[in-house]
């Protein structure tokens, strides 16, 4: 279990931070660059959170937490020596990204097939769902460069894949089951 007695630290003041393993990188570097991005979507989804009840609310819930997840993950390098560590790393694992997809099928058979692309927006809760879609793929963009130099768990990258699909259909279904989706008209200002 966590404590956090203190919330300030200063050891940062100088531009780095402490990495899961204690080794310290850049505030900038792409590995916080990719957590950070994790834990913006978690807030997005928050903001979410306020526009909706019941079983959406409670799979978003699971969400945030996968997201926390998700984030202790890719503050970790080296998954290579995770044997050897003190204290076994939490890892992302292929049981959540099936859930996300089992969840994304139970939603897809009642919505119809699109036509057209969609815009962001409609209800309150699919706009912020939209937004948490946009700010998920980012942090998936920011994952997959850090894999290019450094390891990243495959699981972690499939999962935010899986999410951000997750993300779109569960926005449609906030739309009163699509039925109120905002439809790009392609042209229609010119």
């Amino acid at each position: 279990m966590v404590v956090l007695n203190k919330i300030y630290t200063r050891t940062g003041d100088k531009g780095d931070t402490a990495l899961g393993d204690g080794s310290r990188v850049a505030k900038h570097s792409a590995r916080p660059s990719a957590y950070g991005t994790v834990d913006e979507l978690n807030a997005a989804l928050g903001m979410a959170r306020l526009h909706t009840t019941g079983e959406t609310d409670d799979a978003l819930a699971r969400i945030q937490n996968d997201l926390f997840d998700l984030g202790a993950d890719l503050c970790r390098p080296d998954m290579e020596n995770d044997a050897d560590a003190e204290y076994p790393p939490l890892r992302m694992v292929e049981a959540q990204v099936d859930r996300l997809e089992a969840e994304i099928d139970v939603m897809n058979e009642v919505l119809e097939p699109l036509r057209s692309f969609i815009l962001p927006g409609g209800t309150s809760l699919a706009a912020y769902l939209h937004l948490c879609r946009t700010v998920c793929r980012r942090a998936e963009r920011m994952s997959t460069e850090l894999a290019e130099t450094e390891t990243v768990n495959p699981s972690a990258i499939k999962y935010l894949n899986r999410l951000s699909d997750w993300f779109f259909v569960a926005g449609r279904m906030a739309n009163d089951g699509g039925k109120d989706d905002v439809l790009w008209v392609p042209g229609a200002n010119r």
